[in-house]
């Protein structure tokens, strides 16, 4: 292979790298801005890792025309696991606060619907949008800094949303469950939910707490 050759090979995996760096140092731009301007928005410190966004998309069904909604998508660290196992004809819909989120949500992962709004208004939200049921409802706002009330009220939102084989799935630091707001939210997940499964992925820092919830109580 001539020097020529050679360069001619590389040149398109490099360009791929600078460009994948280029997406991720923007991505962190807006969340750090984000996270300096309203901590209690986002609640972390970092977008979350590649790992987590596998573990997360394991609740999204592969087959027929589901509804995933991601509650506080942020910058979308989670938002390609999910999309890669949605079949086509599948809606992603991500439901967002931040306004400069919003924005760069819209510019960079085009094929998912963007909701600027409040979790709290999550079934008037739907309703507008014509979705009476989700399959999945994978969230990652900082349930331990919210008050107890503010919880319960997504919390149920969410279970009157779900299909009847649907799944709602929560991060949160694994620090952060053992705070006074984890403890409450773990225990509001049991008064929600019949199933509620654990899950720890190391391979963030720091760790990070997934629950899986399943078949809402009455």
């Amino acid at each position: 292979m001539t020097p020529q050759q050679h360069r001619s090979n590389i040149g398109p995996w490099i360009d791929r790298v600078a460009q994948n760096a280029a997406s991720k140092l923007v991505e962190y731009r807006t969340f750090l801005g984000t996270a300096v301007r309203n901590p209690k928005m986002v609640g972390a410190a970092t977008p979350t890792s590649a790992a987590v966004a596998a573990t997360v998309a394991q609740v999204v069904p592969t087959t027929g025309t589901p509804v995933v909604v991601e509650l506080g998508p942020g910058t979308g660290s989670l938002s390609n696991g999910i999309h890669r196992r949605l079949p086509a004809g599948a809606r992603h819909i991500g439901i967002e606060l931040g306004k400069e989120l919003v924005e760069h949500l819209r510019a960079h992962k085009p094929w998912m619907e963007i909701v600027h709004g409040d979790a709290a208004d999550l079934l008037a939200l739907l309703d507008k949008h014509g979705v009476d049921r989700v399959d999945a409802v994978i969230s990652s706002i900082p349930w331990s800094l919210l008050p107890g009330d503010a919880q319960d009220h997504i919390l149920r939102q969410a279970a009157e949303a779900l299909a009847p084989q649907g799944a709602f799935t929560a991060l949160t630091y694994l620090p952060a469950d053992q705070m006074p707001g984890g403890r409450r939210f773990r225990a509001k997940l049991t008064q929600t939910f019949d199933e509620v499964l654990t899950h720890i992925t190391w391979r963030n820092l720091p760790p990070i707490l997934h629950y899986i919830c399943r078949r809402p109580l009455s």
